[in-house]
């Protein structure tokens, strides 16, 4: 076996280095920036802008679970104080890593309490509606954002 010497590495170096300079010049200006705010966002296991806004959105409830890489948030019961006799809990499942409306499934409880004990009460399907629209206009305004920066 023959040994190489050391200027045929250096040469071999230089070469690539040279010809990985030229290749990276081709194309000039015309290739499309990176989109830093991209829909699909692979840092944690879900979208990024609609986990922001979900955990945004239910802020004012106490979290009982949120797993960033399953996509789950899952609140506790949260009494309005404007309205004692009632109780909510949300569970807000990301599906996927794009920013989709079909990407969102909220689910909601909803009790009331009759003599001193709750009793489960049906929500009215605007209510998850209107937290799935509050959740996607957050995402939205969130990418929105990251672009124009």
């Amino acid at each position: 076996m023959s040994r190489l010497k050391p200027s045929f590495f250096l040469r071999s170096a230089t070469a690539s280095l040279l010809t990985l300079s030229l290749l990276s010049a081709c194309g000039g200006k015309e290739r499309p920036q990176a989109d830093i705010a991209a829909s699909q966002v692979t840092t944690i296991g879900v979208n990024s802008y609609l986990w922001r806004a979900s955990l945004d959105a239910l802020s004012f409830m106490p979290l009982t679970q949120t797993d960033s890489n399953g996509g789950v948030i899952l609140t506790d019961w949260y009494v309005n104080p404007q309205n004692p006799g009632e109780r909510m809990k949300i569970n807000v499942s990301i599906l996927d890593q794009d920013l989709r409306a079909d990407a969102l499934r909220v689910a909601a409880s909803r009790q009331v309490s009759t003599n001193g004990t709750w009793v489960d009460a049906p929500v009215k399907a605007a209510t998850t509606q209107k937290l799935e629209q509050i959740i996607l206009t957050k995402a939205r305004d969130l990418r929105r954002g990251m672009i124009t920066n």
